[in-house]
Formats: C-alpha cells, structure tokens, sequence
C-alpha cells in the first residue's frame, strides 16, 4: 500500500461528500432518546452535541416522509438487533437548509465534521463515502483476520510451553487478541 492509499484510508475525504443532505434529514442513534437526555444532563459531551443539533421526530412515520429510503435503510441494517430497532428514535438537523446547505457550515460541531464517525456508520443510500467505508470496513476484517491467525499460533505454543510464567504471558496476549475481535462481534466478526 503506497502513502497515498495509507493517507486515504486514514483520513476522512470530506470531498467525497454529495451534500445530499440526507445525513443531516434523517438520523439515528444506538442510544434511545431518553438516553441521551440522561447522558446530556450528566454532562456527555458527545450527547449534549447530538441534541443541540438534532431535534426528534414525532413519529417514525415523520422520518419516512422526510426520506423513506434512509429509514428503511437503518431498518434493514438494524434488522438482526431487536435491541436497537425497540428505542428507535430519529431526528433531523435543525440548521438543514432548503438547499441542502448547513446554516451553521463554518461553526458546525465537531460530530458533523466527522461523519461518518465509524467505518460502520450506517450512511444514507447512495452516499458518497460508501466506498470509502467499504475499504475502511476491509482494514478492521484484516486486523480480526490477524488476530485470529495469531490465536491459532498461540495455542499450537502453548502446547510445546509448560513454564507457568511464560503461559500466564500467553493467556495475556490470547485475551487481548479475543477483546480485538469480539470489538467487531457486532457486525459478524466471528465469520471473518
């Protein structure tokens, strides 16, 4: 991989950005809208930012007339998780302008700046960091693929090692490997 790709990989290319607007019209959380108040009152940061930005909509049915295939997007991804299609709540931006403009572009908080926030954000349909999602996504199978590879040689040694010292270090090492993948067991790590 030569630095370019390195650097691409690595760093958000805001240019890739359609300014659809879609990501500011129609949004979600992992963390039910009470939650966020919670977290908000208590002083989370990322909290008091998602709710200084985005006003909830009434109703999912709100959400679908503002764009019907966002929200049957995050459906479809979400589907498999009872827990998170339950506490389901969207919200749209306030600041969203009629063009698709931010009001607020040059002042706009940092969790707009880094959207996606995660190679596993669910991203609108046709979004133009889809790709780049996709090689990020590559990286993590890689680095879970490694760290499998590496438990397989880990017990092939710990069966030619009997110093006690030497397999307490081994069982360190093998709980750090399990902790990388279980990191992505969300999005089905334990078949890469």
């Amino acid at each position: 991989m030569d630095s370019y790709e390195k650097n691409y990989l690595n760093k958000r290319p805001q240019d890739l950005c359609l300014m659809c607007g879609k990501c500011c019209r129609v949004v979600t959380t992992g963390t039910s809208h009470e939650e966020l108040c919670e977290l908000a009152r208590k002083g989370d940061v990322y909290a008091k930012e998602f709710l200084e930005i985005f006003e909830p909509y009434a109703s999912t049915e709100e959400a679908r007339k503002a764009d019907a295939d966002t929200v049957d997007n995050i459906f479809m991804h979400l589907k498999n998780d009872k827990k998170e299609v339950d506490g389901l709540t969207f919200y749209y931006c306030k600041y969203l302008q009629d063009d698709n403009m931010c009001a607020r572009y040059e002042d706009r908080m940092t969790l707009c700046k880094h959207f996606p926030s995660s190679p596993w954000a669910i991203i609108p349909p046709g979004c133009g960091f889809a790709g780049w999602l996709f090689l990020r996504r590559e990286q993590d199978k890689e680095r879970v693929r490694k760290a499998k590879e590496e438990l397989l040689d880990l017990q092939v040694l710990k069966t030619k090692v009997t110093n006690k010292e030497t397999l307490e270090k081994l069982a360190m090492v093998e709980k750090k490997l399990h902790k990388t993948i279980d990191l992505y067991k969300k999005y089905g790590s334990q078949d890469w």
